[in-house]
Formats: C-alpha cells, structure tokens, sequence
C-alpha cells in the first residue's frame, strides 16, 4: 500500500506540503495541488480521514440529504447524486447519501450531531423548505440542488424552468400544435409546493401565454393509471389539444396505454414530451419520447463544488441555473388536421 513518502516522492515535494494540499490544512498553489492528487491517485494512495481530521478539525464528509421519493431513487434522481459524489472527490471530499423518511428537520439534527460531516448538500427542495431554517439556525453549511422561494442568500444550483418551458413551447407551436396540456407531478408534491412542481406549472402557463397557443394543465397524475385517467379526462374535456407534456415517468405510461386504449397513435394522433426526465429514460418508452433533459450531474457536481467552496471561502452566495436540454426522439410531429372523433376509452360503449 502506498504512504504519504511514495507520493511526495513521486510528486518532486516535500511529504507536509502532500499533508497540506490533501488536508487543507494550509494553501497550495494549484499547480502543485493538482500534480500531488495525481500522483495520489496513479499510486492509489487513499489518506486516513481520522488523520485528516485529527490535524484540520474536520472530516472532509458530505451529506446529500434527499427525501425518499414516492416511486424510488430512479434514473434522473442517480445522476443528481453522482454529479455531486464526483465532483466532492475530485476535490478531496466523501459524500454520505442521506435519505430521509418521518422527520426531515429531526434526522438532519441527529446527523449533524454526531459530527461527521462538514457540511449539507439538499436535494428535492421545497418553497418554503424546513430544513434549511434549521440549517442557518445551526450554523451548519449547506448548499442546495433546487431553490426555496427566497435563495438570494443561499449557494444553489437548479434548473432554469423559465428557459426549459420556453424551449418546450417553441417546440411543440413551430411543429403546428396551437393547443398544449401539462401534466404536473403528483397532487401531494404541488400541495406541498415542491419546488419543481410549482416553478415548471408556473412557467409553462407562462410560456404558452406568450407564445398565444391554449394550455390546460390542472392535471397531476402520480402512477401509471392515474395517468391513463388523467388522459382520458383530458380528452372529453379538451378534444383539440394536440401536444401533452408531463412530469411523471410512470404517469406517461399511464398516458400511452390510453393512446393506445382509443385506438390512437404517437405522435400521429398526440405529440407527447416527458418533462424533467433523462434521455436514458426516455429512451425506455416505446416510442421514444421527446424529453426535456435537466442537466442532473451537472447540477449535482455545481452543488457539491458550491458546499466546498462555503467551506473554504467565506464570499457571496454563488447561484447558477442551467435550463433542459430537448432531445427528440420519436413522439414528436404535427398534427393531423382531422384526428377525428375521439373513441371512447377502453370498456365503455358510446
């Protein structure tokens, strides 16, 4: 195994300054902190964090603290936390998945108790989120993947909804479509103002309004057959909407059996764009959706690199917001001039 000499050695330094750019304990210029970490890791050198935080009075571990979602820790929800899990080692740091189930606010207190962690990354953040009250109270540091209704003063990094829902209209009129239907996230997550739920509805309206195409959007399917019902409630009441976006994975499916249930097509007879949601599941649905990728390792790595520079530097909130990128896939089209009279859903006679 490989100690503290060898990597001195190899990078042409003395072993405290390897001690100093790898515990922080004292500035090192950057060139010379770079060669020492790759040194570090060509030799697989691994430094003790007890030893770590014996010399600098801190353990160089960061919690990521995320409420357990309703249908589990899927694909988009990985990438958050891989983005920031890199970007915390690239810069030295370990990061400690959190999730959180009864209490937030008493977890987030029994965690920080022990001592373990330097400081918070949260995800899944709501308006008027609870824990960071508790956060600032405390004086622990912590940045935010997401937004509350007031960050000014708080580091975060979140997606831009303005840019995204823009993006997203832009998309479905330049094909033809003059009437666009949203689906949200589930009724209890805009009940509780999550932050994604009530920015993307606020914005979407907003960005169909200025374009001068109709929208309708209180709808918010959570599963698969609230989706199908949603869809089928859609119809009756707005038979000349023609482009439907949604928030929900499971919801889209949802969407898809009732397509089908009518005898319909995607997208000859309804463009159909899955919201928030990654390419790499997107691409699972058949046929491939349309999706607005949010940039999730990106954001999870801005989050992470804002908690370690909060920890290193005393400056200004450092606030960035990057808007989804579209990918095309095969559910998008114009729209029939004459879709025809819509069937009745599955089981029901006319």
């Amino acid at each position: 195994m490989s100690s503290i000499r060898d990597v001195a050695e190899r990078a042409g330094v003395a072993v405290s300054t390897v001690s100093a750019a790898l515990n922080g304990t004292r500035p090192v210029a950057a060139d010379t902190r770079r060669r020492i970490k790759r040194a570090a890791a060509d030799l697989g050198y691994r430094p003790s964090l007890l030893a770590r935080g014996l010399q600098s009075k801190r353990t160089h571990i960061l919690a990521l603290l995320y409420p357990a979602p309703r249908s589990g820790f899927g694909v988009t929800e990985m990438q958050f936390a891989t983005g920031a899990a890199e970007a915390a080692r690239e810069l030295g740091y370990h990061l400690l998945l959190s999730p959180e189930h009864a209490d937030p606010v008493e977890e987030l207190r029994h965690l920080t108790g022990l001592g373990l962690v330097d400081g918070v990354l949260l995800m899944e953040v709501g308006l008027d989120d609870e824990r960071t009250e508790f956060l600032m109270e405390a004086g622990i540091p912590f940045s935010m993947i997401g937004r509350t209704r007031d960050p000014s003063s708080i580091d975060h990094a979140d997606i831009d909804f303005a840019a995204t829902a823009r993006q997203a209209v832009a998309h479905v009129a330049g094909l033809g479509h003059r009437k666009l239907a949203f689906f949200n996230l589930a009724a209890d997550a805009y009940a509780a103002e999550y932050g994604p739920a009530i920015r993307a509805g606020a914005e979407f309206a907003e960005a169909a309004r200025a374009a001068g195409i109709g929208y309708v959007d209180d709808f918010r399917p959570g599963s698969a057959e609230e989706g199908r019902q949603a869809f089928d409630r859609l119809v009756a009441a707005h038979p000349d909407v023609t482009a439907l976006a949604v928030m929900d994975d499971h919801a889209a499916a949802g969407v898809i059996a009732g397509v089908a249930a009518r005898g319909w097509r995607i997208p000859e007879d309804l463009t159909l764009l899955l919201a928030l949601s990654s390419a790499a599941v997107a691409e699972m649905f058949h046929p491939r959706l349309t999706t607005l990728e949010p940039p999730s390792a990106e954001l999870g790595g801005l989050g992470a690199r804002m908690l370690i520079d909060r920890l290193e530097d005393d400056g200004p909130p450092r606030h960035r917001l990057l808007p989804c990128r579209l990918v095309i896939g095969d559910s998008s089209a114009p729209p029939r001039r004459h879709r025809g009279r819509p069937s009745p859903p599955h089981g029901v006679r006319p």
